[in-house]
């Protein structure tokens, strides 16, 4: 992934939630593999509509364990990690978590991110893309 100061909708940014990284090593077949994540949230266009979406972005890796969220970012160069949505909001419907405690929390960060659209969060940074 490359950061870039600049916003463009075009290039399907995602702000990540630099202190949500975390490693989980597991081994498969007497094989170690790690998988990483990160949360993050982007705004997209769904059906001529901006939306404001959260989610994580995960990879599994089996040549190397990143060293940091940085590393991580950087060595992502294939969109299929791209963001696993987990909630969305249109300004009028929110999809996503069935649950009312993760609706709460994921609302109460989508609101008013898209009232501050193409601001990024508090606590996430951005613009994250993929090459």
């Amino acid at each position: 992934m490359i950061r870039s100061e600049k916003f463009l909708i075009s290039q399907r940014p995602y702000a990540i939630n630099l202190d949500s990284f975390t490693v989980e090593e597991r081994d498969m077949n007497d094989r170690m593999y790690w998988v990483v994540d990160v949360e993050s949230v982007w705004f997209r266009r769904r059906r001529g509509a901006t939306v404001a979406a959260i989610g994580h972005i995960q990879s599994y890796n089996f040549d190397h364990r990143p060293a940091d969220v940085h590393s991580f970012l950087t060595g992502l160069d294939d969109s299929r990690d791209s963001g696993r949505c987990e909630g969305r909001w249109d300004g009028t419907r929110y999809w996503g978590a069935q649950e009312p405690n993760v609706i709460e929390k994921h609302l109460a960060l989508l609101r008013p991110m898209l009232d501050n659209y193409p601001a990024i969060p508090d606590g996430f940074d951005g613009w994250w893309r993929f090459r």
